[in-house]
């Protein structure tokens, strides 16, 4: 296996902060740098929910409970004015969330939609496996990077809100996730060998900046179900949904690394997806689903509601995505080295 970390970044654990992408964000990062005011709140009020600005600043604030960012103290994680922010900052992306992601009433409907593959189906991973080109797999593979790099964290939060069988269901789950006690399988490890195939740079953080709003409003939704107590069905329908939803999706990026001479890491990441998540499909579907049902079914709709607003998001970045490669340009926010 390959080492996590490249040449001239060995040992790097923090990433640095980014460039701000208007006034919110900037005002989020003048506090971690202990300068600045916050933003006002009807600055936040009137922010698109899904763009940049907002998206990356709560991701900032977010990040404080991963691994933080370098020359911001620890301690800043549970700062009162910054979590004053984050909330304002939820407030507002949970609020546009539950105005549009109402696809389905009623969870069976909603369980039964992802459990089907679409005939005709035309997504990013039908495109990269038909026609996708190496640059496109390495730009997918940069923007999943904000997640892949950080895999089953964001879930995690939530075992200590499950009991019974959803908890022992969810347990085994990520005990595979985090490679079954063996540091070289766990996932976030075999995708940190993927970038390294695709002569990406696997350290953590390194391509916020070019992350774009799309994606960083996927992994904001995992952080926001996963930090809420209140939120504990939702991030099960969230995470229902992509161990249901991956294994074909994954089967076909694999097919496109192979095909593109993406290289073996780049393949098996892809390729120990399809194995492992059409178990976990079961798991998830039997225990952690039905076992928090069976415990607490009021939080049904929740669930649901964490189903559509995964699919939402979802469908965001696949527009994003495929519409700048359609259009024979970048899907980043800034190129790649």
């Amino acid at each position: 296996m390959s080492d996590t970390f490249p040449r001239g970044t060995a040992g790097r654990t923090e990433p640095e902060l980014p460039t701000g992408r208007g006034e919110i964000s900037a005002a989020v990062i003048a506090l971690l740098r202990n300068s600045g005011a916050a933003p006002s709140a009807e600055t936040v009020s009137a922010a698109d929910p899904y763009g940049d600005d907002l998206q990356l600043a709560l991701y900032l604030c977010y990040e404080l409970h991963y691994r933080g960012f370098a020359g911001v103290a620890a301690e800043r994680e549970w700062d009162p004015g910054l979590l004053a922010v984050r909330a304002a900052l939820e407030a507002r992306f949970l609020a546009a969330l539950r105005r549009d992601a109402t696809r389905h009433d009623d969870l069976g409907e909603a369980l039964a939609e992802i459990l089907t593959e679409p005939v005709d189906g035309t997504g990013v991973s039908h495109f990269l496996r038909d026609k996708g080109e190496l640059w496109q797999l390495r730009e997918y593979a940069a923007q999943r990077s904000l997640y892949h790099l950080k895999e089953a964290d964001p879930h995690i939060w939530v075992l200590p809100r499950l009991r019974g069988r959803a908890k022992a269901g969810m347990a085994a789950i990520e005990f595979d996730e985090y490679g079954g006690g063996r540091a070289e399988r766990m996932h976030q490890r075999l995708y940190a060998d993927l970038m390294t195939d695709l002569d990406l740079d696997p350290a953590y953080g390194h391509y916020l900046e070019a992350g774009t709003a799309e994606i960083l409003a996927t992994v904001n939704l995992m952080s926001l179900l996963g930090l809420h107590r209140a939120l504990r069905g939702a991030l099960v329908g969230h995470f229902a949904t992509i161990e249901i939803t991956s294994s074909p999706g994954s089967r076909r990026i694999a097919e496109a690394m192979e095909r593109t001479g993406a290289g073996p890491a780049a393949v098996f990441f892809h390729s120990e997806h399809v194995e492992a998540d059409a178990v976990h499909e079961q798991v998830v579907r039997h225990e952690v689903v039905e076992g928090l049902l069976a415990d607490e079914p009021h939080l049904a709709p929740d669930i649901a509601f964490g189903i559509d607003a995964t699919g939402y998001l979802e469908d965001r970045l696949g527009e994003r995505l495929l519409s700048a490669w359609q259009a024979g340009g970048t899907s980043l926010r800034t190129a790649l080295e």
